[in-house]
């Protein structure tokens, strides 16, 4: 490897323009890729296979409407008096403006809405009185028929009792007529008998008559009685649908869309499409329609959900950062073209990550922080990496190396060491995949490439730009004293009194003295207690994804939120979504009182401030519920609440209560990333340990330098916790409202910080097993790499910190954290670990740090990280780790196990 890239760097150096060249080609394609394919970045992290998603899918398929995106806008008077009649009417009319906007589905106006709960609320009180009305008069109608019924059964018995009389005067005149007709008695008689039988007969004809009016009488009681009954049912189905309109009534009368005290408003604009796939374009003329209205004495503010923005790849903050670097670079490499190219070089590598990684995002969903992510990493590693190359060429032509031949060997020694580096991190980043998180995934993806770019550009245009600015990567001092080194190398070989031990020689002439195991023990047992104090509150962390309270105070979403909590309480700002799944054959009736059932029951659960019964789905499969929860969507109640609805059994005939939103997003996501912690932390720990056993042919090393990045990685984020969470320091910091860790930025910090801390171990490690291999004692072994390498480390550690520090105040509420994370977890890795724990770990063990089992050493492959054999095919060794006597007593610059290191101070014609 190390004599390939010595040729790569060879010839990138004399064909300059030809690499350069390609390398723009590739930027112009990246950015052509992103004008043409880019699509629109999302700040919603959504895991699949969540609970949450879960039910959104079902919501998705029964609630097509309800799926679709929405944003909450806040209306507030300025002086803080009650909206005027002229004032509502301009929000209403604004809200109808909006409504007419292209992908807004429709939208809620404030005091329309409450006007309608109003009307509702006075509908009921009408009805309740109409209902009263309705009862008297059926009670006045049952009891006037009940007086007719009366009088028909009185008239009823009159005319029985007259068929009586009538039949028993019928059954006399028969008698009569029998015995007359026996007695013979004459005509006369025989006519006055029929005469009587005439006048019964008319009897009974009136008596028919009057049964026929009683019988119809009898009939319009019984129509009358069906129609009072029909009457008495539907005053029975009015009472139902009263006593259940009330009860909705009272289940969201605490349910406001304008504040008690009429100062603050809610309206709520719908999108025709769900919140993925609304184009931020539409988003942003919602929001310009709202915030340019003038309403006098009215403030307009868009809530996080409307006016969140995709944060930008770079601000003012980076450019600081960024600034901070050169600065750094200067005062190291002590020119300005030297401290110039590390940065343009790195610029061109995030350009190209940026650019090609937004080109993917018209075709994949892509968090919004995923590019800054890339954006971070590759600013930091690609002015780390080519900061390595540069300074080991600027020593070697102070040496008198030639020009071409110095950028090839810079880029076989010390661009070996960063493509292992560069490969540490791009593997600690791409097994990211192994959590199974999509988005994080991603993220390590994304990262893993850019600095994958990173390494790529350091050994190919860093060496073309070193081919172009020949010498001038050295002050005119530093020229000049080459000269003189290449001229006096010139009279010693015409001579031939040069000797290698004269040319090794130290300026004090004796080898660097070791530390007292006194101070080794402190520094050791000092580092440990400062890092386990700092690691503390880890271990009260919680995880959750940022709101509108982490927006800046100045913004819209900010006020928005407050605005939220102060008029209509916090549970406003996270409201959850229930759903329960109805049984089968319910009536309408029925439906509505097993709704009234489970939100009844929903409301009598803890820390619920309002249940809405919102929606029944079309095939009445499914009732949907929005639950107002006491507390913001960040607090500890509202977790634990979305944990007892999820366990909670319905009292009534529903089934399955399950639950979605955003709120509950934020919690499965945490829970997720908390559950997949663990298993990468442990992949990155037996990476870790793997790569280093190979790389240092030693166990105990590898064991130091894992323990020693657990520490510091632990330590960074209790450093995260204490600001983000706890709120120490937060005006320094600018945290002003304390909340939950991003959920995802512990596995992030591991991957990333796992990275980095290889490196440094790198850098001090493999000069402390060179010198030890050339024959140095353990512990003065321990010295001459620490003297070797901490210069470089701290130069890159500074970087690093100025970089991803830059990114600390940022104005996006997940880039902050991100970007304190890692510039502490670099501080404490390098500054306390590397350069004081591990020296101090290392001098206590001695030689046993360096053991390795025989048969382990037969079967490692011996990786050459420094390229020392491509030092000693070149003729070139480093004279500070050879043994004291000048001669290499291992065999030669890295020993036999070819170790070598990135930091040599001097590089000498042998």
């Amino acid at each position: 490897m190390a004599e390939l890239l010595y040729r790569l760097g060879f010839g990138s150096s004399k064909r300059p323009w030809t690499v350069i060249s390609s390398w723009l080609v590739v930027l112009a394609l990246a950015v052509g890729g992103f004008v043409a394919f880019g699509g629109t970045l999302t700040s919603s992290i959504t895991i699949p296979g969540t609970p949450t998603s879960q039910v959104t899918d079902r919501l998705t398929e029964e609630f097509p409407e309800a799926a679709n995106g929405a944003g909450s806008v806040v209306f507030r008077t300025a002086d803080g008096s009650e909206f005027t009649a002229e004032q509502e009417q301009q929000i209403t009319d604004l809200m109808t403006e909006v409504g007419d906007i292209e992908g807004v589905d429709s939208t809620l106006d404030p005091f329309t809405t409450e006007q309608q709960k109003a009307d509702g609320q006075q509908d009921l009180e009408d009805g309740r009185a109409e209902l009263e009305d309705g009862r008297q008069q059926l009670e006045d109608g049952q009891s006037q028929l009940d007086d007719a019924v009366a009088q028909l059964d009185a008239a009823q018995a009159e005319l029985d009792s007259g068929q009586e009389q009538l039949d028993a005067g019928q059954a006399q005149l028969d008698e009569a007529r029998a015995q007359a007709e026996a007695a013979g008695s004459p005509a006369a008689m025989m006519a006055q008998l029929q005469q009587q039988q005439a006048a019964l007969d008319a009897q009974q004809e009136q008596l028919d008559a009057a049964r026929a009016q009683l019988d119809e009488g009898r009939g319009e009681i019984e129509t009358n009685q069906a129609t009072l009954d029909e009457s008495a049912q539907e005053l029975a189905d009015g009472e139902t649908e009263l006593a259940q309109g009330e009860q909705m009534l009272t289940l969201t009368q605490d349910y406001r869309t304008v504040s008690e005290d009429g100062t603050a408003a809610v309206g709520t604009v719908s999108f025709t499409l769900p919140a993925m796939e609304v184009e931020q374009g539409i988003k942003d003329e919602v929001v310009s329609t709202l915030t340019e209205a003038d309403i006098a004495g009215v403030e307009v503010l868009p809530a996080n959900d409307l006016s969140q923005a995709i944060p930008q790849i770079a601000g003012p903050a980076e450019v600081v950062g960024l600034v901070i670097a050169g600065i750094v670079l200067f005062i190291m490499l002590g020119t300005l073209v030297a401290a110039g190219l590390p940065i343009l070089t790195a610029l061109i590598g995030v350009a190209i990550g940026a650019a090609g990684t937004l080109a993917f995002s018209g075709m994949i969903d892509m968090l919004s922080v995923t590019p800054v992510l890339g954006l971070m990493l590759g600013l930091a590693v690609g002015i780390d990496y080519a900061l390595f190359i540069i300074n080991r060429h600027r020593r070697q032509l102070k040496d008198g190396v030639p020009l071409h031949e110095s950028i090839g060997l810079a880029t076989g020694t010390s661009g070996n060491a960063v493509v292992f580096a560069g490969l540490t991190v791009v593997i600690a980043l791409a097994a990211l995949n192994v959590t199974g998180i999509p988005f994080l995934g991603l993220m390590g993806t994304v990262g893993a490439v850019c600095v994958a770019l990173a390494v790529l550009i350091a050994i190919t245009m860093m060496p073309a730009l070193l081919g172009l600015a020949k010498h001038r990567v050295l002050s005119k001092k530093e020229r000049a004293a080459a000269d003189a080194t290449v001229a006096a190398a010139t009279r010693t070989a015409s001579t031939g009194k040069h000797t290698a031990a004269a040319e090794h020689a130290s300026p004090t002439g004796r080898a660097p003295q070791p530390m007292s195991t006194a101070r080794a023990v402190l520094t050791a047992v000092g580092s440990v207690v400062l890092l386990a104090v700092i690691a503390i509150p880890f271990f009260s962390m919680r995880l959750g994804l940022p709101d509108g309270a982490s927006e800046p105070p100045e913004s819209a979403s900010y006020q928005a939120y407050e605005t939220l909590g102060e008029k209509f309480g916090e549970g406003r700002n996270g409201p959850l979504v229930v759903t329960a799944d109805l049984p089968e054959g319910l009536t309408d009736t029925e439906i509505v009182d097993e709704q009234l059932d489970v939100a009844q029951q929903l409301q009598g659960i803890e820390n619920v401030t309002s249940v809405v019964p919102a929606a029944v789905s079309e095939d009445n499969g499914m009732a949907m519920f929005q639950v107002i929860p006491e507390e913001g969507p960040n607090a500890v109640s509202t977790e634990e609440l979305v944990h007892t609805l999820r366990a909670t059994e319905p009292e009534s005939e529903s089934t399955n209560l399950a639950v979605a939103g955003t709120t509950s997003g934020f919690v499965d996501v945490a829970e997720k990333l908390a559950e997949a912690l663990p298993l990468y932390l442990g992949v990155v720990v037996g990476l870790s340990l793997i790569i280093m056993i190979v790389v240092f042919r030693s166990l105990l090393v590898p064991l130091i330098a894992t323990g020693g990045f657990i520490l510091s990685a632990f330590a960074a984020m209790g450093g995260v916790v204490a600001i983000y969470q706890w709120g120490w320091l937060a005006t320094v910091f600018q945290v002003h409202h304390p909340a939950p860790i991003l959920a995802f930025l512990p596995t992030i910090m591991v991957g990333v910080l796992f990275g980095l801390a290889m490196d440094y171990q790198l850098f001090i490690s493999t000069g402390m097993r060179e010198a030890y291999a050339h024959g140095s004692s353990a512990r003065v072994a321990v010295q001459q790499g620490l003297k070797a390498g901490r210069s470089v480390v701290i130069a890159a550690a500074i970087i690093m910190i100025s970089v991803f520090g830059g990114f600390v105040f940022s104005e996006s509420a997940m880039i902050r954290p991100i970007g304190f994370g890692l510039a502490f977890g670099v501080l404490v890795d390098a500054f306390v670990v590397r350069l004081l724990l591990i020296p101090a770990l290392m001098h206590l063990f001695g030689d046993a740090a360096w053991w390795l089992p025989k048969w382990l050493d037969r079967i490692l492959p011996n990786v050459d990280v420094e390229g020392a054999s491509l030092e000693r095919s070149h003729g070139y060794s480093d004279p500070e780790l050879a043994g004291a006597d000048g001669t290499d007593d291992a065999g030669g610059a890295g020993g036999p196990d070819g170790g070598g290191r990135d930091d040599d101070p001097a590089l000498t014609r042998v």
